[in-house]
Order: C-alpha cells, then sequence, then structure tokens
C-alpha cells in the first residue's frame, strides 16, 4: 500500500473516533438532564390518552336506568382519575330511538342503551331473546344475560356489529297499559283491534301480535302524545317507566301481564372499548357492575310499591290469566317457522331450564 493511501485511510479513522465521541457526548448530555431515550421509556409513564364517551339514551331523568348513568360516570371518572369521562344525553336529547344505534355503529357516538330487539336484526339468534315469557323473573333473566351465556351474546354481537353491550341492566316486567277500551284486558283475546304501541323493530312488532293485538310502531319520545291524541290504544313498558315517563295521566288501566322480563345493555363502540386497553376496560366494567346493581335495585324496589301507588291514583289495575297469555304467546313464536328459523334451539332449552 502507498504511502499517501495510508495517509487518507489514517485521516478517515481519526474522523470516525471524532463523530462517535461527538455522539456518545449527546446522549450523555440527555441522560444527565432527566430525559430518557425512546428505548428507555416506559409504557406506563406515558401520559393516557383521555375518552370522553357520550352516552345517548331515550330514558328519562327519573328512570332507574338514567339514573344509574350517573354511578357510572362518578365511579369510573374516579377510578380512572378522570382519564375516562362520560357526558349523560337523556330523553332523546342528542339521536331519536331509529338513529341512536346507527350513530353507535359509525362511531359518532360512544355509548348507548341497546338491547336483543334492536341486536337481533343483525344478530339474528337473539330474536329468540326478544319473545314473550322468555324469562320467568329478574332471578332468571340477570342470571342468564350476567353470566356466561350472556358474556357470548356479547361477543357475537361486537363481532357482527362492531359494538359491545358491557352487561344487562334490569328496566322491570313488562305490563299493558290502555286506555278506556270498554273492557279490562284479562286475555290475549281482548286485545284483538287494540292499537299496541311497539317499539319499531320486527322483533317488538311481531311480539305486539303474539300478545293479540295490532302492533303499531311509535318512538318512545312521542308515546305520551300518541296516547294522548288516540293515535295508540295502548303501550307496553315496566311500571316503574309508565309512573317516571306519566303515561298513566293519558292511559288509566293497567294489565298485570309480565309478558317481558325487560333489560337494557349498556353498550359501547367495539373500537373505542379497543383503544381504552385492558386496565380502562376493567375499571369499566367495575363501574358498569356498580351502576347495574343500582338500577336493579331501584326497579325491583319500585315494582314492589307501584301497583298500590296507580291504584291510590284512581288507576284501574286488574291480574289477567297469565297462564293464557304463556300459551298464546309462546305458540305464536313456536308455530312461526320464519321467526324460530335462526333461533338456537339448544340454547334456547338451556335458557329455559335455568329458569325451573
Amino acid at each position: 500500500m502507498s504511502k499517501k493511501r495510508l495517509q487518507i485511510l489514517s485521516s478517515l479513522i481519526i474522523v470516525l473516533f471524532l463523530v462517535a465521541g461527538c455522539g456518545s457526548n449527546s446522549n450523555k448530555v440527555n441522560n444527565d438532564s432527566g430525559q430518557q431515550s425512546p428505548s428507555e421509556t416506559k409504557a406506563s409513564e406515558s401520559p393516557g390518552k383521555t375518552f370522553t364517551l357520550k352516552f345517548s339514551t331515550q330514558s328519562v331523568p327519573n328512570d332507574a336506568h338514567t339514573k344509574a348513568l350517573e354511578v357510572l360516570k362518578s365511579e369510573v371518572e374516579k377510578s380512572t382519575n378522570g382519564q375516562v369521562k362520560i357526558e349523560i344525553h337523556h330523553s332523546g336529547s342528542l339521536f331519536n330511538q331509529d338513529n341512536e344505534g346507527k350513530a353507535l355503529q359509525r362511531g359518532n357516538l360512544e355509548m348507548a342503551y341497546t338491547s336483543a330487539p334492536w341486536l337481533s336484526e343483525q344478530v339474528p339468534y337473539l330474536s329468540m331473546f326478544t319473545a314473550g315469557y322468555m324469562f320467568k323473573d329478574y332471578d332468571h333473566m340477570t342470571k342468564v344475560l350476567n353470566g356466561e351465556i350472556g358474556q357470548k351474546v356479547f361477543d357475537d354481537v361486537a363481532a357482527a356489529t362492531g359494538i359491545r353491550p358491557l352487561g344487562a341492566f334490569y328496566l322491570g316486567s313488562r305490563q299493558l297499559n290502555y286506555k278506556d277500551i270498554g273492557k279490562d284486558i284479562m286475555k290475549p283475546e281482548d286485545l284483538k283491534g287494540v292499537k299496541l304501541r311497539m317499539p319499531n323493530t320486527p322483533s317488538w312488532l311481531f311480539l305486539g301480535k303474539a300478545l293479540g293485538g295490532n302492533p303499531t310502531p311509535v318512538a318512545f319520545a312521542e308515546l305520551y302524545m300518541a296516547l294522548s291524541s288516540g293515535t295508540v290504544d295502548a303501550q307496553d313498558n315496566p311500571l316503574p317507566t309508565v309512573s317516571n315517563a306519566k303515561f298513566y295521566e293519558v292511559a288509566k288501566n293497567i294489565s298485570l301481564t309480565g309478558h317481558v322480563v325487560d333489560s337494557v345493555w349498556p353498550t359501547i363502540n367495539e373500537e373505542v372499548w379497543k383503544e381504552m386497553g385492558a386496565d380502562l376496560q376493567s375499571k369499566m366494567l367495575a363501574a358498569v357492575d356498580k351502576a347495574k346493581q343500582f338500577c336493579d335495585q331501584t326497579n325491583i324496589d319500585a315494582e314492589a310499591k307501584l301497583v298500590d301507588f296507580f291504584k291510590s291514583e284512581g288507576i284501574n289495575v286488574v291480574t289477567p290469566d297469565v297462564n293464557a297469555f304463556i300459551t298464546h304467546v309462546q305458540k305464536q313464536y313456536l308455530e312461526d317457522k320464519e321467526m324460530v328459523s335462526t333461533w338456537d334451539m339448544d340454547l334456547y332449552k338451556k335458557v329455559q331450564d335455568m329458569g325451573k
């Protein structure tokens, strides 16, 4: 090798050492100042993303499941130190009943209440959970929907729709509340020709027909006026809802059919749920459980008192032939081949057995 080439090579080696030394000194300054390089930064030390969850509900302020949202909000904001915040929009003030689910799926809304009747169009086997007299009582319903079966249902809903139910809150048992139609409703035949308001989904409308009525779709927010004006003759809701929404002011008769042990499911957009991560998910579920306990007990307590309250208000409360309703309603479902074609009959039997 020539002397000239040796001099060039030596110069290059010196330059490389100088560059390396500068880089080392730069790292040392950053570390001494207390800053960590990206490779040393721990994920837990990164500031967490804040989630503001808008929760839309059709329920009115005095409903237990509206008040339960205050419990949910308080619990989750406290347990996450404000990393998750909840904004409550009740009385259909943000979205109406027909648009709420669509907004939830599109991501225009983070949370809302859903239930089997609203989801069965996209998860067809859920229509079995919309059937009249599916559940025997509250204990039967919550054991199913807040247990292993419910978890599978909620996973299936998330996979099919992009929204995830987080539990099932008890609304109460649905009863018939009706105007003066010239008779008491004691058996299914008494509903013939009666315009019975139902929410506007195929599952709800089928239930209205199975009960013996003429199902008429009306949004919840419009129901008081529809009863008052005579657009519909009757509606079905749990007694706490009949009281809180003041339906008894314009429909002064109640028949205690108990045809649906009703629940609503606090539901979150699945993309938001995944983005929250395991730690926040765990805290959300704990808060949901606290809210569920509040909602369930509030409605159980209210149902125990409301019959006497309605009677004191001059409302005509009758006890119908419930067995006649059970026989009639279940026959309508089980003999409709199109309705039961999507049902998981093994699961249906398992659910029925759990109520025995």
